[in-house]
């Protein structure tokens, strides 16, 4: 598969077959990642593979594992949240957050390493090391679709930061971004077609 094509046919799925996805093709994905440009050169990025299930289970924990249908319209009002098909994706992903993490084929926790406060920066160039390591994420999620492995990210809590955190002995200098959730889609999973995909509409020329 060429770029173009992994591009093109990567997908959010959060219904996985739980099949396990192969050690060998695990590190090539997370390979790929590590070629992404880094602020600083360094590439002062570490990977957790979380693939012991009881060691999964443990990080976790935290997340919330019951969401009924109202406490996601509560959600989505709170947010001010009025579009239909955006209010339809969050109806369907919200309640699948603890299980896609159980389930995928692989649990991935990136972590890249701060040099101050992440939410205290003075400056927007503090922040190039989280834009780095979203740029590694996006290899990522490419390469994993050039093999026919699709996922999802989510972004942590603060609860969950710090029990992460705590129970895989992460130094105090790193800071993780999202959990990133791969596998084998499951028969029937659910997916959304992108919103306002027409590059013809995103495009200005000279000025706005």
């Amino acid at each position: 598969m060429d770029i173009y094509e992994a591009i093109f046919s990567r997908r959010t799925i959060r219904d996985f077959d739980e099949r396990e996805v192969p050690g060998d093709i695990v590190k090539k994905i997370l390979n790929a990642g590590l070629q992404a440009p880094t602020n600083n050169h360094l590439r002062e990025w570490e990977f957790i593979v979380l693939n012991d299930k009881a060691a999964r289970l443990n990080a976790i924990d935290k997340v919330t594992k019951n969401f009924s249908k109202e406490d996601v319209a509560a959600i989505l009002d709170n947010w001010g949240c009025t579009d239909l098909e955006q209010r339809d994706m969050y109806f369907d992903g919200i309640p699948k957050q603890y299980k896609m993490l159980l389930t995928a084929g692989c649990l991935i926790i990136p972590f890249f390493r701060t040099y101050e406060p992440l939410l205290k920066t003075q400056i927007l160039s503090s922040l190039n090391g989280f834009a780095s390591i979203w740029c590694c994420i996006e290899n990522i999620l490419l390469a994993a679709a050039s093999e026919g492995i699709y996922g999802v990210t989510r972004i942590p809590f603060e609860e969950e930061i710090k029990h992460i955190k705590t129970c895989l002995n992460v130094p105090d200098d790193y800071e993780f971004p999202c959990y990133i959730a791969l596998g084998y889609p499951r028969e029937a999973a659910k997916t959304f077609t992108p919103k306002n995909n027409s590059i013809e509409s995103k495009i200005h020329f000279n000025n706005w």
